[in-house]
């Protein structure tokens, strides 16, 4: 409690609350934040491992899953660790610097991983509706530049984000009710003006997820369209089947993304302790289920896992 004290008197830090309303429970709930973190990172390091052994598996498809892993990895990083040390021992302070670095590498991530269901939506569109041109339109060294353009596009819409705010000047109380340093939170804790922050934070969102669910829609309806226009039953559905771990993956990103932005600008009447947990649970549940989904739809990848993960 003194060393608690100590942190709140001290200008430079923040005081991440947790779960507040749950507190008495921390213990219990950092048990499943630790399983789904643990098999999330398991997961996506032996997808990263198998792809980079299994020489067949370096195609752009691969290349671009392994991007996703990588993001999937990222973002649950940057929030976890400092989430159980809250959970565990009770260290709820983090210095200012922390909290914006914690805040430019979660959100540069998750502009990262849009960015890159986008390219795969492209890769889907590309496979089925020109497939003998496939090879040439996306080669390897084409989707790492796009990966690198969306690194790019991600630091260039985020950086703003800490910088802005490091101008701004912070209220006496700097208790921030949350596991992470969500940039929402971080704006409410400002006495200064931040109709700008809000304004950009705001635009930020829609932009990047408008913009990114309108070109994946238009993926979508180009492939439907292409899909109807074959006879076969069968081919059908063999072409549908090779988008359906990407509209998983599309559905578990969007949708909690989409309800932790809003109900943190609009949603009021919201319980604040259900809103941290789901956007807890967003981070964890898409960096555990998305090399299972990808596991298991793949048969390829599933074929290459099992050689190592069955071996006697």
């Amino acid at each position: 409690m003194a060393s608690f004290n100590l942190t709140l008197s001290d200008p430079s830090t923040f005081i991440l609350m947790g779960i507040p309303g749950l507190e008495a429970v921390h213990f219990l709930i950092s048990i499943p934040f630790s399983m789904f973190y643990i098999i999330g990172l398991l997961g996506n390091f032996t997808l990263l491992f198998v792809v980079w052994k299994e020489q067949t598996l370096h195609k752009p498809m691969y290349l671009l899953l392994c991007m996703l892993v990588l993001t999937d990895i990222s973002m649950p990083t940057s929030v976890v660790p400092k989430a159980l040390c809250i959970f565990w021992f009770n260290l709820k302070g983090i210095t200012v610097g922390g909290c914006l670095t914690q805040m430019f590498f979660l959100h540069a991530a998750s502009v990262m991983h849009s960015a890159i269901l986008v390219t795969m939506a492209f890769d889907r569109y590309v496979a089925i509706c020109d497939p003998l041109r496939y090879a040439t339109i996306l080669t390897n060294a084409r989707v790492a530049k796009l990966g690198l353009v969306g690194l790019m596009r991600a630091v260039l819409f985020i950086l703003p984000l800490p910088l802005l705010l490091s101008r701004q000047p912070f209220c006496d109380n700097r208790i921030i009710p949350h596991t992470y340093c969500d940039h929402m939170a971080v704006v409410k804790m400002s006495c200064g003006d931040i109709t700008v922050n809000r304004t950009y934070g705001l635009v930020v969102a829609f932009v990047v997820n408008g913009l990114d669910l309108m070109l994946i829609a238009i993926s979508y309806s180009l492939i439907i369209r292409a899909v109807l226009r074959i006879s076969s039953k069968k081919a059908h559905q063999k072409a549908l089947n090779t988008c359906t771990a990407h509209i998983c993956v599309i559905l578990m990103s969007y949708i909690p993304s989409l309800f932790s932005s809003l109900t943190h600008r609009f949603g009021q009447g919201i319980a604040p302790h259900v809103h941290i947990i789901l956007a807890n649970l967003y981070f964890l549940l898409a960096s555990m289920l998305n090399p299972i989904i990808y596991g298991v739809k793949t048969k390829e990848l599933r074929d290459k896992v099992g050689k190592y993960t069955c071996r006697r």
